[in-house]
């Protein structure tokens, strides 16, 4: 088996495959995750990190006691793509593995990976498979708190469904601007791959895609585990050059 994390700055992602099948996946702290650990002791063999931050010494060293075979995500490991970005060691192991897995839904296809996080990320890999690039922006969060933290009298709006498109409160002001202005800005960016790419394949991914996914014009793929299938691609291709 093989084990995937995505270590964030206040939680730990992980996931578990076998014969590459996703089998578990959850959240964890450092101290749980050592319990996962202890529970399938000897049945990992292989393990991929992608991290925000410096991995703490006290999970590094409990990795290496369990004598496991470890990878760290970033652009010098080998990838199932050609990478074409201009300055690719910038390259953030997220939006690499998010690349890695839309080669892998949609081999020989243009492929647009659309991730809503903390940023909003676009990546265009081609279907010769070459990633091309793409654009980030604030995400949803990011842009509620600018509003609030960059005004004198703006509110700090929990985010929620706007009610209508013309906010009749400040409120549901913000929430239309902030959430119809990125359903509208995605739909706009996807419109633009299309004039370029007429056959592209839209993902649409990250921890706030559930405010996105059913309301935008076009055509999508909702796939909310494209970071573990990518990260375990790229495991994948790494342990097989090394074997």
């Amino acid at each position: 088996m093989e084990l995937i994390l995505d270590v964030g700055n206040t939680r730990i992602k992980y996931a578990i495959f076998s014969e590459a099948h996703l089998i578990n996946k959850g959240y964890c702290s450092d101290n749980e995750l050592e319990d996962i650990l202890n529970s399938i002791d000897g049945q990992i063999k292989t393990c991929l990190i992608s991290s925000v931050k410096p991995i703490a010494k006290t999970l590094d060293n409990f990795l290496n006691k369990k004598s496991l075979e470890v990878y760290y995500l970033s652009s010098e490991l080998k990838m199932p793509f050609t990478n074409d970005y201009e300055t690719p060691k910038t390259v953030g192991s997220d939006r690499l593995a998010l690349v890695a897995g839309g080669l892998l839904l949609f081999p020989k296809k243009d492929v647009l990976i659309i991730d809503i996080g903390t940023c909003m990320t676009f990546d265009f890999i081609s279907k010769e498979a070459v990633y091309l690039g793409g654009a980030i922006s604030p995400g949803v969060q990011m842009r509620l708190k600018a509003l609030h933290n960059f005004t004198g009298k703006l509110p700090l709006i929990k985010l929620k469904e706007p009610l209508d498109l013309i906010g009749k409160s400040t409120s549901e002001s913000i929430l239309s601007g902030v959430v119809n202005g990125m359903r509208m800005e995605i739909n706009g960016i996807i419109d633009a791959y299309k004039l370029r790419y007429p056959e592209v394949k839209t993902i649409l991914t990250g921890g706030d895609m559930a405010f996105f996914d059913k309301k935008l014009k076009n055509s999508i793929f909702a796939e909310a585990d494209i970071l573990f299938k990518g990260m375990h691609f790229i495991l994948d291709q790494n342990t097989y050059e090394n074997n």
